[in-house]
C-alpha cells in the first residue's frame, strides 16, 4: 500500500519532535528563571541579562517565554500526533503553527537586534528550534 505524500518517513517526525521538545525545554528554563526572579545563565556570552531585563520581556505581566512554552507544547502535541498517526491534519497544524511561530520569533529577533541592542543565546536557540521545526514540516509536506 502506497503511503500518502505527507506521511514522512520516521526521520522527519522524529526531527520535528526533537526540535519541539528542545523548544519546550528552552522556554521552560527561561520561564522558570523569569518567574523565580533570576537571570538566565549566559556563560561566556553576554546579552541574556539585558534581554531578560528589557521592557519587552513581559507581555501583560506574563513572561514572553511562557508564551513560547505554551506554543512549543502545542507544536509538540501536533508533531507527536503526526508521528503516531500520519495524520495530514496534524502535520498541517504543525506547519501552520510553525509559520506563525516564525513571524513571532522574527519580531522578537528584530527587537533584540535593533531595539534592545543585545542578543540572548537562549532566544536564538529557541528561534532556531521554531525555524528548523517549521522547515522540517514544510519539507515533509512537499513529499
Amino acid at each position: 500500500m502506497k503511503r500518502p505524500p505527507w506521511v514522512a518517513r520516521a526521520t522527519a517526525p522524529l526531527a520535528a519532535t526533537g526540535l519541539a521538545a528542545a523548544g519546550v525545554l528552552i522556554a521552560a528554563y527561561l520561564t522558570a528563571t523569569r518567574l523565580a526572579g533570576d537571570l538566565p545563565a549566559c556563560g561566556p556570552l553576554v546579552g541574556c541579562e539585558q534581554v531578560a531585563t528589557s521592557a519587552y520581556s513581559d507581555v501583560f505581566g506574563i513572561p514572553v517565554a511562557a508564551f513560547g512554552l505554551g506554543f512549543s507544547l502545542v507544536v509538540l502535541a501536533a508533531v507527536v500526533a503526526w508521528w503516531r498517526t500520519g495524520s495530514r491534519r496534524a502535520i498541517l497544524a504543525a506547519y501552520a503553527l510553525g509559520l506563525m511561530g516564525l513571524v513571532v520569533v522574527a519580531y522578537l529577533t528584530y527587537l533584540e537586534l535593533f531595539v534592545i541592542h543585545a542578543i540572548c543565546a537562549w532566544c536564538v536557540a529557541y528561534a532556531a528550534t521554531v525555524a528548523l521545526g517549521w522547515g522540517v514540516t514544510a519539507l515533509a509536506l512537499r513529499r
